[in-house]
């Protein structure tokens, strides 16, 4: 279903929904059904807006629950409904992609399937290669999975060593780390 995630697939609009259904809810969830705290927010955000043009960006951080993105973004201050500046995201295939509908609501999300264990050179890490070429942001959780002990982070997997190396520009990398998502959506990890 990779036509879903092309930026002109039915003029954008099918995309524009999403990044705004979404982003309402991770607004939702991080400023009024919480409280949240954000330091060095403006690195991100400068980052995010303003880099040098063709410069990737690749920002990774800890995985606590499936709902770390999108209420990651969730912050305020963030744009979180702008397609343009929206994240590239690494997503587990077996979790985000079960069916058609989720398919394509994930693809319209900017979200590429990672297929767990598949190792770095399956078929949608050249897709994400591809996402950086052309300097757009990428997501990734290099942790591979959930993990909620309140524990230093666990072990990281190579996927998104990977990447940078293999980037044909090196990307800028920005770690992002986040705790309180194992309490507020154990029920989701």
């Amino acid at each position: 279903m990779e036509w879903a995630a092309r930026g002109d697939h039915l003029r954008g609009v099918p995309r524009k929904m999403i990044f705004m259904a979404v982003g309402a809810f991770a607004k939702a969830v991080a400023n009024v059904l919480n409280t949240t705290t954000v330091y060095n927010a403006e690195t991100l955000l400068r980052l995010v807006r303003h880099r040098p043009p063709g410069v990737p960006l690749i920002t990774v951080s800890n995985h606590m629950s499936t709902l770390d993105d999108p209420v990651l973004w969730g912050f305020k201050g963030f744009p979180i409904t702008d397609v343009e500046l929206g994240r590239w995201v690494l997503a587990a295939e077996d979790i985000c992609f079960k069916n058609p509908l989720y398919s394509y609501c994930f693809r319209l999300g900017k979200c590429i399937p990672i297929r767990r264990g598949g190792g770095i050179y399956q078929e949608h890490m050249n897709e994400a290669l591809d996402r950086l070429a052309d300097g757009a942001w990428l997501h990734t959780f290099p942790e591979g999975k959930v993990y909620q002990e309140d524990a230093p982070i666990r072990r990281l997997k190579w996927g998104t060593a990977s990447l940078i190396v293999r980037a044909p520009v090196t990307p800028i990398v920005l770690p992002i780390v986040h705790h309180g998502f194992e309490q507020r959506f154990a029920g989701y990890a």
